[in-house]
């Protein structure tokens, strides 16, 4: 791309990916989670049509604490012990007048979701918070300090009700009818009132939950109230707020396929025939004992129509469960698909897709029906080779993202989570790390679709905290059932190939850290035998019990040494873990400014960043030509060189591949990063052209910096640089 093709605006990119949004963001409706299918039952989507408000003090006396004890009990199904007990007493909330249908919710905000009450702003002027605490001279506004830069300076705190009304038929809640509420995620603490009545709530807000709305219900109106609250202090990077993914409202036989209900596995995969296992779980609402009958055909899947396709190629073997009334039982069968399409990551394989329809009969009548989506594969991760797929050895070209799409906030939209993995694949990407937390269902569904392999995460703290509110307050109640529903939701996806539980947690050479990280592995293989446990670790070392549990080691910016020192860890991991994978799991933290140059710019191949080094402290820039990263980071030449070094290492995950809103390092006055590859507008950094030249070794190209106007630089001389995948290059 020609320079001055680079040098389009920033705001131009922000209006368009807006424009963008508006286009396409009621496709997001459409999708389907490993799941429903028509017969049987229906997945309705439910965001059109609320009404919204936000307060920034407490407008109803509720808390979590006073909440909490009918909240426990919907984590229940993701509890392996002694299950919490409702009180028996009235739940709380009643009373307030926003769950009651009678409240006059005109004046409120109507919003459609997936919805962000944040990103509109207004923006929370800076005060001093950031690690690096760096200010302009004329020290910038000061007038209302609250949300810190590290979470975007924007109004994600408060509390946030949002209400509409449920139409149902009299066959809807009949005997023998089950309906349930569906929240794909909402930004945080959420708490469910159906027409008044607390029927559960989920604290973690990137987490996916059900509630069993059943017997609460009646035919006509029925008025759903949702309460949010979010802390100022929750998190070191820009949370959002709000219904920020889909709901859905389930109706279903009172005997079905439960939530998350199937699991497939493959083994013994070639291009000539794959043997696959399921696992059928049924939840049987009836207060009487049902004897279900299962059925599942294997199908070829068309992701973008979102339907089978062709005729079945392998039917499971017939199972039969005895289901006690209010309970839960499962099923095993196999089959085999001879000369299967197998899923393998882009460009070197296709993502081939497949789908199971689960059928369940009693008595020769048909119940339910339910839909997988999967690929056939097999993973292996070698302690030499790297990981393996399908028989390849497939390098790691990854990058860490967050989960905010820019201007567009955390509100989950398909066109655009799909435009930010087509340009990473354009990069070379094939790997993306969730960083810290479960990723929008829609993202892992676009991973599949396009062959992008993921490295799921789900947590940024155990039970220590980094921050005054964030995840270790409920870890001790919620570790256990996120980590089981988060597992559950994610397993069918072929483009998931480990399982991260943590990264950069505090005291990783404590032992008692490491006996969480056995806890958290346990639960993890409890759920899914088929995937390696890992995190990213920044501290801990091989002899660590916190390292020693992990199945793969993932070293957050250890193997190519912190800013200017070029000592490694992957040795001393190698030596104490012969037969483990290394890869690592964070990169470079390189920063840069799109299109801005800096001078002098530093003869080295890595310098830190400071008012010497790259920093244009006056105007919150640095230099683009992608050499300047914080005192623990590195520059991508440095990780390239480093990697080379030890060739045993698996590859690497970039910290970022696009910028994001929060942790503003290392000008705390302002609102997003620059570490990303890629800007927020969806516009390419240099540094993105010196990862393709690395990572797409095949493809001709070749990218000069800097830009050639420089009119204040006459007589001075400025370094060229130039990303090639050709051997040399020359300059004219």
């Amino acid at each position: 791309m020609l320079p001055h093709l680079r040098m389009l605006y920033n705001a131009c990119g922000l209006a368009f990916l807006l424009l963008l949004a508006q286009s396409v963001q009621s496709h997001a409706v459409e999708s389907r989670n490993n799941g429903e299918a028509a017969s049987g039952r229906q997945r309705i989507s439910l965001n059109a049509g609320w009404r919204f408000e936000r307060f920034t003090s407490n407008p109803d006396s509720l808390s979590y604490d006073t909440l909490k004890q009918w909240i426990l009990p919907s984590a229940n199904n993701f509890i392996s012990g002694t299950k919490h007990v409702r009180p028996s007493a009235d739940p709380p909330g009643g009373n307030v007048s926003y769950v009651q249908e009678s409240f006059d919710d005109k004046s409120w905000e109507a919003v459609d979701l997936p919805h962000d009450w944040a990103i509109k702003g207004p923006f929370n002027a800076p005060g001093i918070s950031g690690e690096m605490g760096r200010l302009p001279s004329n020290g910038g506004p000061f007038n209302a300090p609250g949300i810190s830069g590290e979470m975007g300076r924007l109004p994600s705190n408060g509390v946030g009700w949002y209400r509409r009304s449920i139409t149902l038929t009299a066959e809807d809640i009949a005997a023998g009818r089950s309906t349930f509420l569906d929240i794909d995620g909402a930004m945080s603490y959420s708490a469910v009132w159906i027409n008044g009545y607390l029927v559960g709530g989920w604290p973690y807000g990137y987490n996916s939950f059900r509630l069993d709305l059943t017997g609460h219900l009646k035919a006509g109106s029925n008025l759903l109230a949702i309460r949010l609250d979010n802390a100022l202090d929750s998190s070191r990077y820009y949370p959002g707020a709000g219904i920020y993914r889909n709901i859905w409202l389930i109706k279903a036989d009172a005997t079905h396929v439960g939530q998350f209900g199937t699991f497939i596995t493959t083994h013994d995969v070639s291009s000539k025939s794959a043997s696959l296992d399921l696992t059928v779980e049924v939840e049987n609402h009836r207060s009487t004992s049902q004897q279900v009958t299962i059925n599942t055909a294997v199908y070829e899947y068309d992701p973008l129509a979102k339907k089978a396709k062709g005729k079945a190629l392998a039917t499971f073997s017939e199972a039969t469960v005895e289901v006690a009334a209010g309970a839960k039982g499962s099923a095993d069968s196999s089959a085999t698909v001879k000369n299967p399409k197998l899923w393998g990551p882009a460009p070197s394989q296709k993502p081939n897709l497949h789908v199971a329809i689960t059928t369940l009969t009693i008595a020769g009548v048909k119940i339910d029906s339910y839909e997988t989506e999967f690929g056939i594969r097999s993973v292996v991760h070698d302690a030499t080779k790297g990981v393996l797929i399908n028989g390849e050895a497939v390098r790691i070209q990854g990058v860490c993202n967050h989960h905010d799409l820019g201007s567009l906030g955390a509100a989950f939209n398909i066109r655009a989570g799909e435009r930010q993995l087509q340009m990473l694949q354009e990069m070379g990407g094939n790997a993306l790390r969730t960083s810290h937390n479960p990723p929008a269902p829609e993202l892992l569904d676009l991973s599949d679709r396009l062959g992008m392999i993921v490295l799921d995460e789900i947590f940024d703290t155990w039970g220590t905290k980094k921050k005054s509110h964030d995840f270790h307050l409920i870890f001790p109640d919620w570790h256990e059932p996120d980590l089981r529903a988060f597992i559950r939701r994610d397993r069918n996806h072929p483009s998931v190939i480990a399982w991260s539980v943590g990264n950069e947690i505090p005291d990783q050479s404590d032992p008692a850290t490491g006996k969480v990280a056995q806890e958290l592995r346990n639960i993890v293989r409890e759920e899914d035998l088929t995937r390696p446990v890992t995190q990213g670790m920044n501290t801990a070392s091989p002899g660590d019990l916190t390292a020693q549990t992990m199945d793969i080691e993932g070293l957050n910016y250890q193997g190519e040494g912190h800013g200017n020192d070029t000592s490694s860890t992957f040795p001393s991991f190698r030596v104490a873990f012969p037969d483990k994978l290394i890869y690592t799991s964070e990169s470079a933290s390189t920063v840069s400014s799109r299109g801005i140059y800096v001078f002098p710019v530093t003869r080295e191949n890595n310098a830190v960043f400071g008012p010497d080094s790259g920093e244009d402290v006056e105007a919150r820039h640095l230099s683009d030509y992608g050499l300047y990263e914080p005192s623990w980071g590195a520059s991508p030449d440095k990780v390239f060189a480093a990697q080379d070094e030890h060739p045993y290492v698996a590859g690497e995950y970039v910290w970022t591949g696009w910028d994001y809103v929060g942790e503003p390092t290392p000008f705390d006055t302002s609102r997003s990063s620059y570490f990303g590859i890629i800007d927020m507008a969806g516009f390419k950094k240099d540094r993105f052209f010196q990862y393709q030249s690395r990572w797409r070794s095949d493809f001709p190209m070749a990218h000069i910096l800097p830009h050639w106007t420089w009119p204040d630089r006459v007589g001075l001389v400025t370094p060229v640089h130039v990303f090639s995948s050709a051997d040399e290059a020359e300059l004219f």
